[in-house]
């Protein structure tokens, strides 16, 4: 018997849960998105332990899928979780798009994963994917909203939702369009930094959270059964902001005056050439952590084409790999488009 293809999977299963197949708009309660993206180290043991697998992670290369259910309770429907994983930190941004989709979009959240004991490599991290995410994210929503506008508004309205209406920051955040969590892992290792390098890296990480209405995490393991519950995030009062102790920040909880201002000389701010609050602590945090990984911006000169290293046989498989990964975008987005027609 023939062995099921990824996307064969993927398209049962939403055939089977009817995710268009329902009255209304089309979106059946107990059904989760969730995309994984962010630093290479840390995303593959997150989704395993929310899928209670006890198996070693493997490198993702490229895109992967894979699918959870969990019951509430007896004889009850099971929720269903979709897991998408982009491997390849910042180097596949392009895949973005095949996860992201005007029917997913309704039970769709981010996990960014950033690699705490890589400081240096975190703001382009972070920032590159965030982009490029938000990016395609509005492209979707304006598609959605000339379809179905009300679908548009009950999701800003369930984003707003997580800060309360008297916040003294409403009128100051930008919130992410879909509901945002930024995981720090490699905490064990984070924990052995000086001071003033935690407390730097703490307080840039909540800054960024809270400006974008997201919840935060870090911690040196990372509970699916405390953190998502039936697939979806909770709306947990208690919050933990000492740089000492694992962070844990429910989005909306925290406030731009318990973060404080960036952690520099108050002489040494006016001398940074800012336009946003953003980009202030973006001068301030690469100060202390300058990028090294410049090979993640995509305008650097990839040396693997330079001809002064070429090598035929290396080059040929190079020329081949490339092109089997442009087929699997192709055939990702046609495998997609034909579940929603399906649908």
């Amino acid at each position: 018997m023939p062995h099921e293809t990824l996307w064969e999977i993927a398209k049962a299963e939403v055939e089977k849960k009817g995710i268009n197949g329902s009255e209304g708009d089309g979106v059946e309660i107990g059904e989760k998105s969730v995309f994984f993206i962010g630093s290479k180290n840390g995303k593959t043991t997150i989704i395993l332990r929310c899928l209670d697998r006890d198996e070693p992670p493997k490198p993702t290369l490229a895109l992967e899928y894979t699918y959870g259910r969990r019951a509430k309770g007896h004889n009850t429907p099971k929720d269903i979780a979709h897991f998408w994983e982009l491997g390849g930190g910042t180097s596949l941004l392009d895949l973005i798009s095949i996860p992201i989709t005007s029917d997913t979009l309704r039970i769709f959240s981010l996990v960014l994963v950033l690699d705490l004991s890589k400081p240096n490599d975190l703001w382009p991290t972070m920032e590159n994917l965030l982009q490029a995410t938000k990016s395609h994210v509005d492209k979707v929503i304006m598609k959605l909203g000339k379809t179905n506008s009300k679908a548009v508004s009950e999701m800003r309205q369930k984003i707003w939702n997580n800060m309360q209406k008297d916040h003294p920051d409403r009128e100051i955040i930008d919130p992410f369009p879909v509901p945002l969590v930024i995981i720090g892992s490699k905490y064990d290792i984070f924990q052995d930094f000086e001071s003033e390098k935690r407390k730097v890296i703490c307080k840039t990480l909540r800054f960024v959270a809270h400006y974008y209405g997201a919840s935060l995490m870090c911690g040196s393991k990372f509970s699916c059964e405390t953190n998502l519950e039936s697939f979806s995030f909770p709306r947990s009062k208690s919050i933990c902001v000492d740089q000492n102790k694992p962070l844990f920040i429910t989005a909306g909880l925290d406030s731009f005056s318990q973060i404080g201002s960036p952690p520099v000389p108050e002489n040494d701010i006016g001398k940074l050439d800012a336009h946003s609050p953003m980009e202030l602590w973006k001068k301030v945090y690469e100060k202390l952590f300058p990028p090294k990984s410049t090979n993640m911006l995509k305008d650097i000169k990839d040396p693997a084409r330079d001809p002064q290293y070429a090598e035929s046989e290396v080059d040929e498989m190079r020329i081949q790999k490339d092109q089997e990964l442009e087929q699997y975008k192709r055939n990702s987005s046609k495998s997609w488009k034909q579940i929603e027609l399906d649908s």
